[in-house]
């Protein structure tokens, strides 16, 4: 049952996880194709190599690839963070539509290991939120609002509960502050995106085509191994991943989870789910409450886990309508 007044819950639909999701399921499951965003662009490549224990050095935050479109200077500025596997151009058209919608300037990022942005073998929601913070640091950003997708939205939670003071609202969009996706799923497919073998020579179209056959085994679904896909760049002529995937497949049970924290976030804060989707649950209510007492949960009629793709209007509407007044 909701535990609070402000908590607005009804039934879900059962469907199955996406990169981070709630329930196990094979990768086959039809919700999988929401394993995070659509089209990234081309940027750093991934040389394939061991993954070792975080030193000093790598806990040091990485300087973020970010796109930024100019809107009202008498708002805050928004901040958007993608989910697994995805980039910053999964919010092109948000970012675009919100500053015509009368919000203040909107900036994208490229999570570390994704993108543009540099690789790190740390892939913690601490050190990803060092990142975002370094960022607003250099940009002299001292306060913003912050909205994540998935992963995006757990690295958004966390730098909210770090320095609420940078923060002056908070929108997670479906995803909670808790334990989600089974990890073998995500295992599966990073194995699969490994073993991927393509010759040098071929044209973009047919490598894609030759990437697809030898992925389809074990990500079944059309949708996903597309989104996938979209990692896959040319550079010097080779064809590689430029998601950092040791990295991602050393973390891999650190992204599904959540960190530990006693002290909540005291901002206004928007839980913005699908209805179609799982990974905000009533079950999530009472550590929502907890950390987020000031939350408004909200579903989006007939989304799935990308909600803003699923249902672009109604999103970009809900997220306007809690922007604070001008």
């Amino acid at each position: 049952p909701p535990v609070g007044p402000r908590l607005r819950h009804r039934p879900l639909p059962v469907a199955t996880p996406s990169a981070c999701g709630r329930a196990p399921s094979p990768p086959t499951s039809p919700a999988s194709r929401a394993a995070l965003g659509t089209a990234p662009r081309a940027g750093h490549a991934l040389i394939p190599r061991p993954c070792p224990l975080a030193t000093p050095l790598s806990r040091s935050a990485v300087p973020l690839a970010h796109t930024e479109v100019s809107g009202r200077g008498d708002r805050p500025p928004l901040v958007l963070l993608h989910g697994l596997f995805g980039n910053r151009g999964n919010f092109q058209t948000v970012a675009k539509a919100l500053v015509r919608g009368g919000s203040g300037k909107v900036l994208a990022l490229d999570a570390r290991n994704h993108g543009s942005s540099p690789h790190s073998p740390l892939m913690s929601y601490e050190a990803m939120s060092l990142d975002v913070q370094h960022l607003l640091n250099r940009l002299g950003i001292t306060k913003c609002i912050l909205l994540g997708h998935s992963m995006g939205g757990k690295t958004a939670m966390t730098l909210a509960l770090q320095r609420p003071d940078l923060v002056e609202r908070l929108i997670s969009v479906d995803i909670s502050p808790v334990i989600t996706a089974p990890v073998s799923e995500f295992s599966a497919y990073i194995s699969a995106m490994k073993t991927v073998k393509i010759p040098e020579g071929l044209s973009r179209s047919a490598a894609r085509q030759l990437a697809d056959d030898q992925l389809q085994p074990v990500v079944q679904l059309p949708q996903l191994r597309q989104f996938l896909l979209t990692n896959l760049v040319e550079v010097e002529g080779r064809y590689v991943w430029r998601v950092n995937l040791e990295a991602i497949s050393y973390h891999l049970a650190d992204i599904m989870s959540f960190p530990t924290f006693h002290k909540p976030y005291p901002g206004p804060a928007l839980f913005l789910g699908g209805s179609n989707s799982p990974y905000i649950s009533s079950k999530d209510y009472p550590e929502i409450q907890r950390l987020f007492p000031r939350a408004d949960v909200k579903y989006i009629e007939g989304a799935g886990h990308i909600v803003h793709q699923d249902k672009f209007e109604e999103f970009i509407t809900a997220v306007l309508n809690f922007l604070p007044p001008p």
